[in-house]
């Protein structure tokens, strides 16, 4: 427990200096480059043992079906190098981030029918398709904690509080009534009591910011945000449930032991690994239509 400890302190401490510390992008960009390239190579780590070298990694005419085995390291190294090229040239091409937010939205609706669907029918995820599912993803994820960063740190912040909260109150609400489980193949301890423990809880949430980020806003523009938020939250989940299917599929426990108590970085950003894009996307399409105004 206190090393768990430990390590959320340090980290808090990490990511609260780089978000709040300076506007420039000194600090904030290498801290995404880093989350990038231990996330995919985390990632890699829960890949189909597809190549047997790496010439081959990009190659697509092999068979998908293999025995599971553990991934190459100098595979896992070539696939945080190609995330982070397209995460690179992606932060430049800001017309280009909706994109991959509406690609990531149409990949995660499709996660929730996999994450249903599992034991069976994992051919419709698994193999050499979790390539380009992980980059987009990866780089959808990126792409929207710096857009929203860059209108302001809070934003970034909100979203980071609005899906710990919402795990912590589906945390103990589950605990205390949970009957229903929601996925018990992939992670027994979710139910959906618990989901609306969550949803409960992120109102609070939204309820709060109301009284200060969203007091200039129109009834429609916060019946929207308080939508769009509740939207964010129960993608979350099948954020945590995705990776947790993957690391089941994989037979590991954890993505990686970068984080002393906490395991890999993967572990510790899956449900924002869906929040974060959800909530940028449709974040960017109220202020496209004009329903609410960021200074």
């Amino acid at each position: 427990m206190w090393e768990r400890i430990r390590t959320a302190i340090v980290l808090l401490i990490i990511v609260g200096t780089a978000m709040f510390a300076t506007r420039t992008i000194t600090l904030i960009i290498p801290l995404f480059l880093i989350i990038t390239a231990v996330s995919a190579y985390e990632w890699a780590k829960m890949l189909p043992p597809l190549f047997k070298n790496p010439h081959e990694f990009l190659d697509t005419d092999k068979p998908l079906h293999q025995p599971i085995k553990e991934v190459n390291r100098k595979h896992q190294f070539l696939y945080s190098a190609l995330v982070l090229k397209f995460v690179l040239i992606s932060l430049w091409l800001p017309k280009t981030w909706a994109i991959w937010w509406g690609i990531s939205a149409i990949l995660w609706v499709c996660a929730i029918f996999w994450v249903k669907n599992f034991p069976h029918k994992t051919e419709q995820w698994y193999g050499k398709r979790l390539i380009g599912i992980g980059v987009t993803m990866i780089v959808a994820c990126i792409t929207a904690m710096f857009f929203l960063w860059r209108l302001s740190p809070w934003w970034l912040l909100y979203v980071f509080v609005l899906v710990w909260c919402a795990d912590s109150g589906a945390y103990f609400v589950g605990r205390k009534l949970g009957k229903r489980k929601m996925s018990p193949h992939v992670s027994p301890n979710k139910s959906v009591e618990g989901l609306y423990g969550g949803l409960a809880t992120g109102c609070l949430v939204v309820l709060g910011v109301s009284f200060g980020l969203l007091k200039n806003w129109s009834s429609l523009a916060i019946v929207l945000f308080l939508g769009l938020s509740l939207l964010t939250i129960v993608i979350s989940v099948f954020g945590d449930l995705f990776e947790s299917m993957m690391k089941r599929h994989a037979g590991i426990k954890d993505s990686g032991r970068i984080l002393p108590g906490h395991g890999g970085v993967l572990d510790r950003i899956d449900s924002q690994l869906s929040a974060m894009p959800i909530f940028a996307l449709g974040f960017w399409a109220l202020q496209y239509f004009g329903v609410v105004h960021v200074a």
